[in-house]
């Protein structure tokens, strides 16, 4: 399985967003993966204008535990919370009408990082070379803010939940 292995200038990423009625077959890369690359081209939505893109991962799981007697306190493994994912995107109303209708919805998500610049069509119908990265991940739209200013640099900050286990990264096919 080989991913992009080397950062650059030229790497662009994709947040990509599955609001059809179908599910994945199986609970993991594959059947995420299959998903996005069978999915009708109007069930999925790209994020348009994303400025900054939050980590993405599965959070550790590791509590500090204070030890009584020593100077250092023992780490053990605990329970971790799903993260929420905040994305900032450039806000333009009528690019975001589509992402406002989701709000609340449960919808599927995949982070698609390529060496490639992709229109929608390309990423949806998986033309992509192999090597290039995807994350995937349940989750709902949970809010929109918009952040006015007197500039033209009117942000908005659209928070993601997470419902599932973060999968990935999964190479993209080549078709």
């Amino acid at each position: 399985m080989a991913h992009i292995s080397s950062l650059g200038s030229g790497i662009y990423t994709y947040l990509e967003i599955y609001s059809g009625s179908t599910t994945p077959s199986t609970e993991n890369a594959a059947g995420y993966a299959a998903l996005f690359a069978t999915a009708n081209a109007a069930d999925i939505q790209r994020m348009p204008s994303v400025r900054e893109f939050p980590s993405v991962g599965t959070p550790a799981n590791i509590v500090n535990v204070p030890v009584y007697g020593q100077a250092t306190s023992s780490q053990v493994q605990g329970q971790s919370d799903a993260p929420t994912l905040e994305v900032t995107v450039n806000y333009v109303a009528n690019d975001m009408t589509d992402i406002h209708d989701l709000v609340g919805e449960q919808v599927y998500f995949r982070m698609l990082m390529s060496d490639e610049a992709l229109t929608p069509s390309e990423s949806i119908a998986a033309t992509i070379s192999a090597g290039n990265t995807s994350f995937y991940f349940k989750g709902k739209v949970e809010a929109i803010l918009v952040n006015p200013a007197l500039t033209d640099q009117t942000t908005a900050t659209v928070t993601l939940s997470t419902q599932s286990d973060f999968f990935g990264p999964a190479t993209v096919a080549a078709s």
